[in-house]
């Protein structure tokens, strides 16, 4: 068994239980070598001083070195500890209240499992292996999903570009069942399709699924008339505002395949295309021109990509969060609401806050904040790792003058 020995003073992270041991914590030289560890392998991390601190996956190119599976000295790493772990996550799901067929059953670092997240969607897992600890123990974990759910498709989304930094290639396709790979999920009162080998993350952003039900509850009680969705993807927002009652919903992306799928899920829906204007555009943009023309809204989505994958970003993209905000405070009617949304790692929540705050100076309009939103709860945070709160929003509801 290989070891991995800490820098003296750089214990107290994994001490406090974080998961993540960074190159730079490593002792170099005698006794802080990985000798012969492989990529994936299971290291024993140590401190200077040979204390036991977590069992962990060795990673010999990425910055983060090793990710803790146990804490635990006594803890096995093996087939067993894998099954345990899936099933573990699988029925904290339980807990929640979900409302649609489609979930996270595990969520990384947050389910004890980093570098694996599982999505369901209907009959199909969707399975992303983004860690070299995940992807050596790929064949036991799918094993695990596949008779703990009962399901018989599994598809395999590896395609992130974390992987890379793992030195693993991309991997895509089937690893159980087969068939078509479009799929047909149920959110609440509206249905959404998606296809799972080419949609964004695993197919679709199931994290927002409580948002664009909050949308729909204050499009249905503020009785919008005119909506903006503003990188609307594939209509989540959109299809959640028509159900809500609105009048008409302008949808926004710089994605051709993406508006022509959001035009698909309003007529899946039933909805009349006649109530929607649907973009293939730049949003900024198309805000500027808005403004150009006098067009207000009177509610407005911003939930754009992530502009700040880390905290060495997060200056360029405050510019660009506070822009888009500012734009949107201004189009936005008195008594209209603005959901706004950032789901970059390195914009934390009170960043997020004071570039909306600046961005309400900057247009000259104040709002108040009646909601603050997360990720839906199969997107779990945890009180030892707090990057897991990666998505966060406002809603607010611009003042009257």
């Amino acid at each position: 068994m290989n070891s991995l020995r800490l820098k003296p003073g750089k214990e107290k992270s994994l001490l406090r239980r974080h998961p993540w041991v960074f190159d730079g914590a490593i002792a170099t030289g005698e006794g802080g070598g990985m000798g012969g560890a492989e990529a994936g392998e299971t290291v024993r991390i140590e401190s200077h001083d040979g204390q036991f601190l977590g069992w962990a996956a060795y990673s010999p190119q990425s910055k983060i070195r090793a990710r803790v599976w146990s804490f635990d000295e006594a803890q096995c790493i093996d087939a067993s500890f894998f099954i345990a772990a899936c099933a573990e996550s699988i029925r904290a799901r339980s807990l929640f209240d979900i409302q649609s067929d489609g979930l996270r059953l595990i969520h990384g670092e947050s389910d004890g499992l980093p570098g694996l997240v599982v999505d369901r969607y209907g009959d199909t897992l969707v399975a992303q292996f983004s860690s070299c600890g995940s992807e050596r123990f790929k064949g036991v974990i799918v094993d695990a999903l596949l008779k703990q759910t009962g399901l018989t498709r599994l598809y395999e989304r590896s395609d992130a570009g974390v992987r890379s930094l793992e030195g693993l290639p991309e991997a895509t396709g089937w690893l159980a069942g087969s068939g078509s790979t479009d799929i047909i999920l149920t959110e609440h009162d509206w249905k959404l399709s998606l296809d799972v080998a080419s949609g964004h993350k695993t197919g679709f952003y199931l994290d927002q699924r409580d948002s664009r039900h909050k949308f729909s509850q204050y499009a249905r009680r503020m009785a919008f008339k005119r909506v903006l969705n503003c990188y609307s993807y594939t209509g989540g927002f959109t299809v959640a505002a028509l159900k809500g009652g609105a009048a008409h919903v302008t949808s926004i992306d710089s994605s051709g395949p993406a508006i022509e799928r959001a035009a698909a899920n309003v007529a899946l829906n039933g909805f009349d295309a006649s109530r929607t204007t649907m973009m293939d555009a730049d949003v900024n943009a198309a805000l500027r021109q808005f403004l150009k023309d006098g067009v207000t809204f009177d509610a407005i989505v911003l939930d754009p990509p992530k502009f700040a994958p880390t905290a060495f970003h997060a200056e360029r993209a405050a510019r660009a969060y506070k822009d888009i905000n500012r734009l949107a405070l201004m189009l936005l009617e008195p008594g209209g609401a603005l959901f706004t949304y950032s789901c970059s790692g390195g914009i934390s929540a009170d960043l997020f806050h004071k570039i909306v705050a600046g961005a309400g100076l900057d247009a000259g309009v104040d709002a108040y904040i009646t909601e603050r939103m997360g990720g839906a709860p199969d997107h779990p945070m945890t009180v030892t790792f707090p990057e897991g709160e990666y998505l966060k929003g406002l809603v607010l509801v611009k003042m009257r003058a």
